[in-house]
């Protein structure tokens, strides 16, 4: 009976008091905060925001919630120092109305955030904090300010400069293995084995982006497979019967799955910088590769086709390669940027539209997303900083001839 009025009591004063008291300590998560941004000591600085982190990990999403309208209204910039500081930084523009313009200008909710940051794991808990604000507080304009201090903390923290990129194969520890089983996002690995058929082979490369203060999370990570020819099915990359290639015969690289692993990094790009690195190390490694290309979904192709009224026989190959073609071109969004998401971060990489192929990925989410059809993306390394330049400044997609012509042979007709 003890324990289980212990545990009531619990449970009431979590929903009761969402600024609850860290046990044996007496403070509240406010008081904390507070505590936390007046202190100076580096020991007891970190011992408090490691209280916090804790004390946030047990909070239900109410009093997160609260917690996050807290930091975005109570810490946010102060309009009247801001302004000061503005009119005499105009007075006299030198270092020290510099920094105090700077120093109004930068909510102290930033500075928070910084000081959680050196407690031991700070960094993972402050991702999976982000993570649940996004979750929680997405259609919540209160709290985009807050999130928009997340994104420019974790723009520098985990800039290209930080990232470790390592290869993952058969023989690296158990834990991390189990993590790219979780974190499949393009094409789930279903079972141990079908993991190892993606990892032993010689023909198969695995490549994550890892911070060092976060050893054991991959943050992004990349399957790719070397073969002959460009490939145009996912069922023959990954088939259990398949004849593995050597390594060495091998003359293109193929980038058939990029999954992100962190909800809480949204918005902080790795991927670029991930496929130009395995490409440029995989060039390096094996001379005879001589093309890198993705074989990537097109999860927007079915719904586009329904928006415009069109009526496409499933089982017709030819109409389903037009109308791709022709969704990846000339689809766009009203900022002028293709409306597909994989499409925008290839071309935006500087990759070019290169090959669409008609039953490329047979799975239930294949067929609903596109029809079975999948596309190449072809990173042809000489030219990767003139398609991104063009793509960002003028929104010119690069793309082969093949797919321009099928994209003038799609018939828009309403059925």
């Amino acid at each position: 009976m003890s324990l289980l009025a212990d545990l009531l009591s619990t449970v009431f004063e979590r929903r009761l008091m969402p600024w609850s008291a860290v046990p044996g300590d007496g403070r509240t998560l406010r008081e904390m905060c507070a505590d936390l941004l007046d202190r100076t000591g580096e020991v007891t600085g970190q011992s408090t925001a490691r209280q916090i982190l804790d004390l946030h990990a047990t909070l239900g999403d109410d009093q997160k919630l609260d917690f996050y309208r807290h930091l975005a209204t109570d810490l946010g910039v102060d309009t009247a120092a801001l302004r000061a500081a503005l009119d005499a930084y105009e007075a006299g523009q030198n270092r020290d109305s510099y920094g105090a313009l700077m120093a109004a200008s930068e909510p102290p909710r930033q500075e928070l955030i910084r000081r959680l940051n050196r407690a031991p794991g700070g960094t993972g808990a402050l991702v999976k904090m982000r993570a649940d604000l996004l979750r929680l507080g997405r259609k919540d304009p209160e709290l985009r300010a807050l999130d928009l201090d997340f994104q420019h903390l974790f723009a520098s923290w985990f800039n290209r400069g930080f990232l470790v990129l390592r290869p993952i194969n058969w023989e690296s520890p158990a834990h991390i293995l189990e993590k790219i089983i979780q974190y499949e996002a393009v094409h789930a690995i279903d079972s141990w084995e079908d993991l190892r058929r993606r990892l032993e082979p010689g023909d198969r490369r695995c490549f994550a982006f890892f911070h060092p203060a976060m050893p054991d999370e991959p943050l992004i990570f990349v399957e790719v497979a070397l073969t002959r020819k460009v490939p145009g099915s996912v069922q023959a990359l990954l088939a259990e019967d398949r004849a593995p290639l050597a390594a060495h015969e091998a003359d293109t690289a193929v980038f058939y799955s990029i999954s992100n692993c962190q909800s809480g990094l949204a918005g902080i790009s790795f991927g670029n910088s991930l496929i130009k690195q395995v490409a440029a190390d995989l060039a390096r490694e094996l001379p005879g590769l001589t093309t890198f290309v993705t074989l990537s979904p097109i999860p927007g192709l079915m719904r586009w086709i329904g928006d415009q009224g069109l009526a496409v026989d499933p089982e017709d190959d030819i109409a389903l390669r037009r109308l791709a073609a022709r969704y990846l071109l000339e689809a766009k969004r009203e900022d002028g940027l293709p409306l597909d998401p994989v499409a925008r971060f290839h071309l935006g990489n500087g990759a070019q539209v290169h090959q669409v192929h008609a039953r490329a990925d047979l799975s239930g989410n294949g067929r609903a997303q596109s029809g079975g059809v999948m596309v190449n993306y072809l990173y042809a390394l000489p030219r990767i900083a003139q398609n991104h330049e063009r793509f960002i400044t003028s929104r010119t997609i690069a793309a082969s001839s093949e797919i321009r012509t099928l994209s003038k042979a799609a018939d828009l007709t309403v059925a």
